[in-house]
């Protein structure tokens, strides 16, 4: 077993941010470089189908909105709260500074600023009977689940999500889980896309190499 994890590990990547790894390995630093690797792997065979839930999410919720409200600019009728009215504001002062005096700001340059997290709070309880009923319902098809199980589980994917996008550990979670989840999810916004996803994505397949990529038997892939 070795003692410790190689030197420019220690320096470059730091000790607080290895620790979980070895403690993970039951302090094998071998074992715990190599976890650490294969967290890395799976983090980024994620990315693919974290990318069409956050974009199909948000413009199927665009779309309900605007029908609903009858205007692209629906944040401006939408009784939203205080914390999500100042995050479209920065979402439009962003949009701003991007576009410059190329051109107006439009409501999809808005709409392309605002997050994952915000999309997500849109069908929480506050929002049942001036979002939910009205409007958001319609972006899911065919779906069987409430709009408290839908939020419930599309929360659980954002938090996921900023593990994976600020290069937390995720090799501790149920990522099979995770992925049938996110299918699931997407399925009810974009069936087409969630029927691409286990003939395009690498999860199945880097879930499926861990113990021998861990055991050193295989070469990490990033």
């Amino acid at each position: 077993m070795d003692a410790e994890l190689p030197q420019w590990m220690r320096r470059a990547i730091s000790q607080p941010r290895l620790a979980p790894y070895l403690r993970s390995c039951g302090a094998d630093a071998a074992r715990a470089e190599r976890l650490y690797y294969w967290n890395l792997e799976v983090a980024a065979a994620f990315y693919g189908p974290l990318h069409f839930l956050e974009i199909c999410l948000r413009n199927a919720f665009h779309r309900a909105l605007t029908t609903g409200f009858g205007r692209p600019d629906w944040w401006e009728a939408a009784p939203l709260t205080p914390h999500c009215g100042r995050q479209v504001r920065k979402g439009a002062d962003q949009a701003a500074a991007k576009v410059g005096r190329r051109r107006p700001v439009t409501p999809d340059d808005v709409v392309a600023e605002l997050t994952f997290g915000f999309w997500v709070s849109l069908i929480s309880r506050r929002y049942d009977r001036h979002l939910w009923v009205p409007a958001l319902h319609t972006a899911f098809r065919d779906c069987p689940e409430t709009r408290r199980d839908l939020h419930d589980g599309l929360l659980s994917l954002v938090l996921f999500r900023n593990r994976v996008m600020h290069h937390e550990p995720v090799h501790t979670r149920d990522l099979a889980a995770d992925y049938a989840k996110l299918c699931r999810m997407l399925g009810y916004l974009a069936p087409e896309a969630a029927g691409l996803l286990p003939r395009m994505d690498r999860v199945a397949e880097v879930l499926a190499r861990r113990a021998d990529v861990c055991a050193g038997l295989l070469t990490p892939r990033l």
